[in-house]
C-alpha cells in the first residue's frame, strides 16, 4: 500500500469523535476565496462524461471500462500541475480520489479497482500529487463518491432502473440490509484509507441523492473523519452533515451568510473532453471569481488533465492569466469579506483592513470590468475617505464628492487609463475607521406603495 505523503499534517490518534468548533475549522476556508476542483479518471481516455455516460446508457458499462487499458499517467509531472494551480492563486485543491465508477486513483487495499492494478499507469496516483499539495502549503480535499456503480451489490447500477418517481431498484437498503452492508463495507474500508494515508483538510463527498442519512451512516462516516483530524471539513453532500454549502454550475444571486463555495467548469466538462472547446475566459473566470468574493464565497473552478496527466494547454492558459491577475490583485481577495450592496456601487465588491498611520482602517475594493466610461460612482456613503488608489499599478484615484444635506451625496472616481488591468481593474478606497452606510430601506417608501389618488396622510 502507499505511504503516508512525507508533509502530510502528523495528527496523532486520539478517542474523542468529536470535531473542532466550526469557527475554528472553516476559518481556512473563508479566507482561502480560490480552490482548484480537479476531475481526473479513466474518463479522459475516450473523452467521455465521467461515470453518467454508461449510467444513461451512451455505452455499455463493459466498453465504458475498456478505458482502463488507455489510462497511462505517463506525461504525468504532478509537481508541474501543482505549480501551476499553486501560481494561478488557489489555496486549496480537490481531487477525485474515487468517482461513481469505482476507480480508485491511491493504491486502494479494498478491491482490486484502481489505477495501481488496472491500468498501464500501473501506479498511484494520487499520492505523488497529495505530496506536492502539500509543499507548497495548500490544503487538501478529497472527493469521494458514496455511490459506487460498479459493486455488484449497489442497489441501482444504470438510469432505467431509477428513473423518475417511479424507480425501479434491485432491491433497497430495508430489503437486503446484508448487501447494502457489503456497499458500506467497501466505502469505510476506504474511508479509513483515505483517512490514515491523506488526513484530508476536506471531504468532499458526492452522489449522496438516493439515500438518507441512516442509509449513508452519516454519523459513523463523520467519526471516522473527526477521530482522525478533529480540523477537517466535510461538504453538505452527506446527508445530516455539512459544514459549509456547494453550489454546482451557478452563482448564488444573493448573499448568504453561511460558507459556501461555487465550482464550476472551465469550459462544459467536468473530466478532459477533447472535443468540448467552449471553454470560458480568462475574463470570464475573474469575473466568477469576483462574484463570488462580492457575495461572501470560495469560488471552486474545474480542470481535467489529459489520459496521460497533462493538462489541456487551453486550461493552462486560462490558469496562467488567472494568476497574473490574482497575484496582482491579491489584497483585494484574500483576508476580505464580502462587498457592498449593488445599491451603493454598481459592480463587486469586497472589504479588508490595513493599518494606516497607527491605526486600523477599512478598505473597500472597487471591481470594475472593462475601461469606464467617465467616473465611476459611488452612493450613500457615510465614511471620510483617506485616499484611494489604484491596486496593483499604485496611481492615485481622483475623487470628488457631491454632497447632499440629508444624505451622504454622490462620490466620483475617476480611474487614470493607463492604470486599468487588461481584465478586471480593482480600486482600493481607505476610510477613516469602519466603513458607514446610508441604510437601505426594507420596503419602498409609503408614497411608492399607495395606489394613485390614494390619501397618504399628507
Amino acid at each position: 500500500m502507499s505511504s503516508m505523503p512525507s508533509d502530510a499534517p502528523v495528527i496523532p490518534p486520539r478517542e474523542s469523535t468529536e470535531p473542532a468548533p466550526l469557527s475554528d475549522r472553516i476559518a481556512w476556508f473563508r479566507k482561502a476565496k480560490l480552490g482548484i476542483f480537479i476531475h481526473w479518471g479513466i474518463y479522459s481516455v475516450n473523452g467521455i462524461d465521467e461515470s453518467w455516460s454508461f449510467f444513461n446508457q451512451y455505452l455499455p458499462r463493459d466498453l465504458y471500462m475498456e478505458q482502463l487499458r488507455g489510462f497511462t499517467a505517463k506525461n504525468y509531472d504532478p509537481k508541474a500541475l501543482v505549480d501551476l494551480i499553486h501560481g494561478c492563486g488557489a489555496r486549496y485543491v480537490v481531487v477525485t480520489t474515487k468517482h461513481h465508477d469505482g476507480v480508485a486513483l491511491w493504491d486502494t487495499q479494498a478491491n482490486d479497482l484502481s489505477t495501481t492494478k488496472k491500468t498501464p499507469a500501473a501506479r498511484d496516483v494520487l499520492t505523488p500529487l497529495v505530496e506536492e499539495i502539500r509543499a507548497r502549503g495548500l490544503k487538501f480535499g478529497a472527493y469521494y463518491s458514496l455511490m459506487d456503480w460498479m459493486h455488484p451489490d449497489f442497489p441501482a447500477l444504470n438510469r432505467y432502473q431509477s428513473r423518475g418517481g417511479r424507480t425501479k431498484w434491485n432491491y433497497r437498503p430495508e430489503e437486503h440490509p446484508e448487501r447494502w452492508d457489503t456497499c458500506m463495507q467497501l466505502n469505510f474500508k476506504q474511508y479509513r484509507e483515505l483517512a490514515d494515508l491523506y488526513h484530508p483538510d476536506i471531504w468532499w463527498f458526492d452522489g449522496h441523492w438516493w439515500f438518507n442519512e441512516e442509509e449513508w451512516r452519516s454519523d459513523a462516516t463523520a467519526q471516522l473523519i473527526f477521530r482522525n483530524h478533529p480540523h477537517a471539513l466535510i461538504n453538505d453532500r452527506l446527508p445530516g452533515k455539512g459544514d459549509y454549502k456547494t453550489a454546482e454550475q451557478g452563482l448564488p444571486l444573493e448573499r448568504d451568510p453561511a460558507p459556501w463555495e461555487a465550482c464550476m467548469t472551465i469550459n462544459d466538462s467536468w473530466g478532459y473532453q477533447g472535443a468540448d472547446t467552449n471553454y470560458k475566459s480568462v475574463h470570464d473566470v475573474i469575473c466568477m471569481l469576483m462574484d463570488c468574493l462580492h457575495l461572501g464565497g470560495n469560488l471552486l473552478l474545474d480542470i481535467g488533465p489529459k489520459p496521460d496527466g497533462t493538462l489541456p494547454q487551453e486550461q493552462e492558459q486560462v490558469l496562467r492569466g488567472l494568476g497574473r491577475w490574482t497575484s496582482k490583485h491579491a489584497m483585494a481577495i484574500y483576508e476580505t469579506r464580502a462587498g457592498i450592496d449593488l445599491a451603493y456601487f454598481h459592480g463587486p465588491s469586497t472589504i479588508g483592513t490595513a493599518d494606516y498611520l497607527g491605526s486600523t482602517h477599512e478598505i473597500l475594493y472597487l471591481f470594475v470590468s472593462g475601461r469606464p466610461n467617465g467616473a465611476l460612482r459611488l452612493k450613500g456613503f457615510r465614511s471620510k475617505i483617506l485616499r484611494s488608489w489604484v491596486v496593483g499599478h499604485g496611481a492615485k484615484v481622483a475623487i470628488r464628492q457631491d454632497i447632499d444635506h440629508m444624505t451622504p451625496g454622490i462620490i466620483y472616481l475617476t480611474v487614470p487609463e493607463e492604470a486599468c488591468d487588461e481584465e478586471v481593474t480593482v480600486l482600493a478606497v481607505m476610510v477613516d475607521g469602519k466603513i458607514e452606510l446610508q441604510p437601505l430601506r426594507t420596503t419602498a417608501p409609503a408614497t411608492l406603495l399607495a395606489a394613485p389618488g390614494a390619501n397618504t396622510g399628507e
